[in-house]
């Protein structure tokens, strides 16, 4: 594996990480992005049917989905399978410790 694969693959696990405490946390992200574009009439009913707060908790679910999904796929590209990811993480400790 070449340096710049290296790289590549290493920044990817690192977002990956993050992305996995994400979804196992609870409570709210310290950082926000805003604004988010959705579409007018689902924001619309969301909140004509659950208030504000049942609105923003579904945007909320849903952008869990969306990254969850786009997790996944990320993970496939970059790795592939479990034991390549393990094979990969064993080379990144081989070189932290030198």
């Amino acid at each position: 594996m070449d340096e710049q694969e290296y790289q590549r693959k290493f920044l990817n696990l690192k977002i990956l990480k993050e992305i996995q405490e994400y979804l196992k946390s609870d409570t709210d992200s310290n950082t926000a992005v805003y604004p988010i574009k959705v579409p007018q009439e689902l924001l619309y009913q969301l909140v004509k049917l659950q208030g504000a707060e049942g609105a923003d908790e579904a945007i909320n679910r849903i952008f869990r989905m969306g990254l969850t999904f786009w997790s996944e796929r990320l993970f496939e590209e970059s790795f592939g399978t479990a034991e390549n990811l393990k094979s990969f993480i064993d080379v990144v400790r081989r070189r932290n410790k030198t």
